[in-house]
């Protein structure tokens, strides 16, 4: 199933411990990237439930927050580390003095400094990390129920325009045949006056050459083909959903390099009309796609 990068996820568990509130944001991005904002003395938690993540997500900026509350004595002890605080604060002090400047130390900066912090226990219990995994993953189903809901609706708008650039490719196709015989009577025309004018008569075997030039630059039989080949492609990834924002991306990049090609070797006004709506509806299935995942 498609999903879309963007999303919002949320899980709220209590029991006779702790309460937990874990929220998930997420927007587009090439890569996953998750920023974590975990209690002090949950931040050693971080590559474990990072696993968790990854299992649920390939791409996106996630954005992931848990506030955790103790009933009691329940909650694992934090110790702060004195010596290295006070080293940090004496080297700020030392330098404040070298530049002639007033020195007042700022203790809450201390707070957001992760190396002067860390569990009391070396490890934390099992049941508080079973607890933690379900209520990240209870948030996880939450956010990707809502990615989902929004990649099936841009699935939809999707395939309605892919719909739609089927259509003009097979007017392009009616059309490009016609073009080459108005061409073909064209050309004859206008050399049979030339040659009129001269007192010269039109040579058939020479005329034949310059048609066969004259077809294969008007000809986008391959072009259509291929251009047909990845409309497909583009319903195929659509219905098998999963991981297909690149292939999509791709894809859509192969379909205007075709119709651009078709209206270079085509000049003819109705077929330029269709050529630039081709173009705007690529562009905004492009557009689409960003969103992902």
């Amino acid at each position: 199933m498609l999903r879309s990068m963007t999303g919002f996820g949320r899980c709220l568990m209590e029991n006779h411990d702790i309460t937990q509130q874990w929220e998930i944001k997420s927007v587009n991005g090439r890569h996953l990237d998750i920023k974590w904002h975990l209690p002090l003395s949950l931040h050693g938690l971080e590559p474990r439930l990072e696993k968790l993540v990854r299992s649920k997500a390939q791409r996106g900026r996630v954005d992931i927050s848990l506030f955790l509350q103790f009933t009691g004595n329940a909650g694992p002890s934090v110790l702060f580390s004195e010596a290295q605080a006070n080293a940090m604060l004496d080297k700020l002090k030392a330098f404040a003095l070298s530049r002639q400047d007033s020195y007042t130390p700022d203790y809450n900066a201390l707070l957001g400094i992760p190396v002067l912090w860390k569990d009391a226990n070396e490890d934390l219990a099992q049941d508080l990390l079973d607890d933690l995994e379900e209520g990240l993953s209870l948030a996880l189903e939450d956010w990707n129920e809502g990615r989902s809901e929004e990649g099936r609706a841009l699935a939809c708008d999707l395939n309605s325009r892919i719909l739609q650039m089927e259509e003009w490719t097979g007017l392009i196709s009616q059309r490009a045949p016609q073009i080459k015989e108005e061409r073909v009577k064209a050309l004859r025309e206008r050399l049979s006056e030339a040659l009129e004018l001269l007192g010269s008569e039109l040579e058939e075997d020479r005329f034949l050459q310059e048609i066969v030039i004259l077809s294969d630059r008007l000809d986008v039989t391959e072009e259509l083909t291929r251009l047909n080949t990845h409309l497909d492609h583009l319903h195929e990834l659509l219905r098998l959903g999963k991981d297909a924002g690149r292939k999509l991306d791709f894809t859509l990049q192969e379909c205007f390099r075709e119709i651009n090609t078709c209206g270079n070797k085509i000049c003819d006004v109705q077929i330029s009309h269709l050529v630039v709506d081709f173009k705007n509806e690529l562009e905004k299935c492009r557009e689409q796609v960003q969103n992902l995942e």
